[in-house]
């Protein structure tokens, strides 16, 4: 399955999205025999397993020109890359503690011109900036990634109802949100995409107002 899915589920994709997705196969295919950026057998889905998987929180965002947003843990770049193509207006920060990671996403993001995206290499607790929104998928339980988060949201009026944290998860959340049930809201990515990949996919988001202080 190549970029077409893109196509179908998000049409009107302008021509310079259009062909930096196109390119992703090759570079992630370049650098994978490099580094182990993803799984070696998840490279022929690409534009599902990671492309698409990124883009479900276009689902459940709406993006504003001149936002902010923070990739915790990114690996090769996701959900922040895919994003970024897709929102050219909002400013992506994706970091992860791992140098031969981040080196591979800054070559990614120079080849594609990627003007809005950061890549940044450091520990997700000794990051100083704001942001209005965080993502991360499947690095920390979520207890963990909250505390990763705080004091990282842009504080202020101007906090609007879907600014916070979003982690792409999968399988039975039950134990590990147990603690905070009363606080987030769970989307299930198979409302959005009918791919089998995503029936137990899950965008679990704790909004701004609801992070501890």
């Amino acid at each position: 399955m190549g970029v077409g899915i893109i196509h179908d589920y998000f049409p009107g994709i302008d021509p310079v999205a259009d062909r930096q997705f196109r390119r992703l196969q090759e570079l992630y295919t370049f650098w994978n025999e490099k580094i182990n950026v993803i799984s070696r057998r998840d490279l022929s889905n690409l534009y599902i397993n990671h492309i698409l998987h990124s883009l479900s929180l276009a689902r459940v965002i709406n993006f504003q020109s001149g936002e902010v947003a923070l990739d915790i843990g990114t690996g090769g770049g996701f959900p922040g890359i895919p994003l970024a193509i897709l929102n050219p207006d909002v400013r992506f920060t994706l970091i992860d503690a791992r140098g031969k990671k981040i080196r591979v996403v800054e070559n990614i993001v120079k080849d594609l011109s990627l003007a809005n995206i950061s890549p940044v290499h450091a520990r997700a607790e000794d990051y100083r900036g704001t942001c209005n929104y965080i993502f991360s998928r499947a690095v920390a339980s979520f207890s963990d990634l909250v505390e990763l988060s705080a004091g990282k949201i842009e504080p202020g009026k101007g906090v609007r109802k879907d600014h916070g944290l979003y982690s792409l998860k999968g399988g039975d959340l039950s134990g590990e949100l147990a603690a905070w049930e009363d606080r987030v809201k769970i989307y299930d990515i198979a409302d959005f995409f009918k791919e089998d990949y995503f029936r137990t996919k899950k965008i679990v988001f704790l909004p701004a107002r609801k992070m501890p202080g």
